[in-house]
């Protein structure tokens, strides 16, 4: 490709406009092969030149590779040079995987600003409850002003109202200098609503499927082998160009790719390629709705693991929303949708001992079998990335209630420690780790009323199944459900906030110092309950941890024969006295007990 070259096999005839300087000039385009079309004659490439192409004499369209968008999605693009910017993370050598602990946040909610650099504020707040991993929510170009970040149309832009691509750099810079990562979410299954042009350059979506948000992207009919392409670069650019440690890649369950590569195997071969020459550990995580280890086997050709050989994709893992509904129901006791299988402890133990409750088993709320077994003597369980609070599962409630509008904060410390302790990859939402008190909604700012209107209906007809009333579900067009979704920073420090983020640093402290995650597998973990008393008992190697769910004290020499040196006990964190010297007697009630192994 050269400067100004675009991928436009659909139109007839290509021009390019240029506006530099306040002077407009329009450049006549050749067509080369495969679709691609470049200017007759060169034309001067610098940052900071707005331009766009006429497509059949109509337009100027947004460049389907736009670095940046400064008058929004409908707007003329503008140049952007990363290798005008000098980075000052040389030194940075990234984290290990397998020890990560991930901190999922939205931008424009995370602080008051809503920017990058506000972001860059909170950092040691983010060490402290031993973040790893920063990762952002969707962060490209959208129509509006506020998005959750899941209808991008520009992929290749960062939004300006954030900071743009510079500000962007800012904050991965100062990511690295503080000792975190960082992770970019992206969304590659499906387009925005709005400002979508690519469908006037090429065939970029499937008209022959669609999925819940939209029409499909074009995998592996005519053409395709461009589309594929585009999707691939944008995910090295991250990684390249931003300096970024990490990709999660958004519900690749509805990528429809029935090639002889699957799209997700070609992008793990080109991440791991990166991750060769640089040195630096590449996370790549699918959030995938299949319960299939096929995420994170070995590709075909590949070297084989202790985790197999040759027939997955040899991504990093996958998020497991099993743990998440497991954990969910037996604090919450909710039972609607897709919840309603998870009713027991003992659903929670399946999880923790075998990764996923779905392993072939009847799904009610999906009316079919689902899910795939892990082989327990093989999987490493850091490769599940969990959570019992995340963005989905939160601002996909009617109201976007947090756990905490529910739970007192003895059961916030029991999620906390299942998450945390656990054999998996723990992952945290925003403000879960003090309690926050603001919820956090869905919320849209679509120019076209029409569009606002379809989204807000769309929101109350996806509720029914769920039995949540859709009179409460706030309107995501209005400017304060955007606002009030917003962080009260505010509250870290007055109880009873204070005491929910001492548990999550003491927690932190203890799972600093385990054994490293590539060392364990499934069959490492040994599970012990009752569903009568509501007790679980979790051994791994080195430590303990005894979760009491009742209402009564259990003895916990019966519950917990193995039980050596108390490291934690959640109550009295709660209530900031250190436990008394001699032996604990009982397991408190609605409480989380962590001691060695002896």
């Amino acid at each position: 490709m050269t400067a100004f070259s675009v991928w436009a096999p659909r139109p007839s005839t290509v021009e390019l406009v240029v506006v530099d300087d306040g002077t407009r000039t329009v450049h006549p385009m050749i067509q080369e092969a495969d679709g691609w079309w470049r200017p007759v004659t060169d034309v001067a490439w610098h940052a900071g030149i707005d331009y766009g192409f006429l497509l059949d004499g109509e337009g100027p369209y947004p460049d389907p590779r736009s670095r940046r968008q400064p008058e929004g999605v409908h707007g003329l693009s503008r140049t952007d040079d990363p290798a005008e910017h000098r980075w000052s993370d040389d030194d940075w050598a990234g984290k290990p995987i397998d020890t990560a602990v991930i901190y999922e946040l939205h931008v424009g909610t995370f602080t008051p600003e809503g920017t990058f650099d506000a972001v860059t504020t909170r950092l040691d707040h983010l060490r402290s409850i031993g973040v790893t991993h920063v990762e952002l929510l969707p962060v490209n170009g959208f129509n509006g002003t506020h998005n959750w970040g899941y209808d991008g149309v520009a992929w290749f832009t960062v939004h300006e109202g954030y900071g743009g691509p510079e500000g962007y750099r800012r904050l991965v810079e100062a990511c690295h200098a503080a000792g975190l990562a960082v992770i970019q979410d992206v969304v590659y299954n499906h387009l925005g609503p709005s400002g979508n042009y690519l469908p006037l350059f090429g065939p970029y979506l499937d008209d022959r499927s669609s999925n819940t948000w939209g029409t499909t992207v074009n995998l592996d009919h005519e053409q395709s082998a461009e589309v594929r392409r585009f999707i691939l670069d944008n995910a090295l650019m991250w990684l390249r160009d931003y300096h970024v440690d990490g990709l999660r890649l958004d519900a690749v369950h509805a990528l429809v790719d029935n090639g002889p590569v699957h799209l997700l195997a070609e992008l793990g071969e080109a991440v791991d390629r990166l991750e060769a020459e640089t040195g630096i550990p590449r996370l790549v995580v699918a959030e995938s709705d299949l319960n299939d280890p096929v995420m994170f086997l070995p590709r075909p050709g590949d070297a084989a693991t202790a985790e197999g050989s040759g027939s997955g994709y040899g991504l990093d893992g996958q998020w497991s929303d099993d743990f998440h509904h497991a954990v969910h129901v037996n604090l919450t006791g909710e039972t609607t949708g897709y919840y309603a299988d998870f009713d027991s402890v003992g659903a929670l133990a399946k999880v923790l001992t075998r990764g996923f409750f779905h392993d072939g088993t009847w799904s009610s709320f999906r009316e079919r079998e689902h899910g795939v077994e892990l082989d327990r003597s093989t999987t490493a369980p850091w490769r599940l990335v969990v959570a019992s609070q995340n963005h989905d599962q939160i601002g996909n409630r009617a109201v976007g209630d947090r756990l905490t509008a529910t739970l007192p904060p003895e059961k916030l410390a029991i999620a906390a420690a299942l998450t945390l302790l656990g054999p998996f990859t723990p992952m945290l939402f925003m403000g879960e780790e003090w309690a926050a008190s603001t919820p956090w909604q869905f919320f849209t700012s679509h120019p076209e009323p029409e569009l606002g209107t379809a989204t807000a209906e769309g929101r109350i007809a996806e509720f029914e199944k769920m039995g949540w009333d859709p009179a409460v579900v706030p309107d995501p067009q209005d400017p304060s459900t955007f606002t009030n979704s917003k962080l009260d920073w505010n509250e870290v420090g007055e109880p009873p906030h204070a005491a929910v983020l001492e548990v999550y640093r003491a927690l932190a402290a203890i799972r600093a110092d385990l054994p490293p995650g590539d060392a364990l597998r499934l069959s490492d973990v040994r599970v012990s309950f009752s569903e009568e008393e509501r007790w679980i008992t979790i051994e791994r190697p080195s430590i303990v941890m005894v979760v009491n769910l009742s209402d009564e004290a259990l003895p916990l020499g019966r519950i917990a024969p193995r039980f050596g040196e108390l490291l934690f006990d959640s109550r009295a964190v709660l209530e900031g006295r250190t436990p008394h010297g001699e032996a604990l007697v009982d397991s408190p009630p609605v409480s989380v007990l962590v001691a060695r192994l002896p």
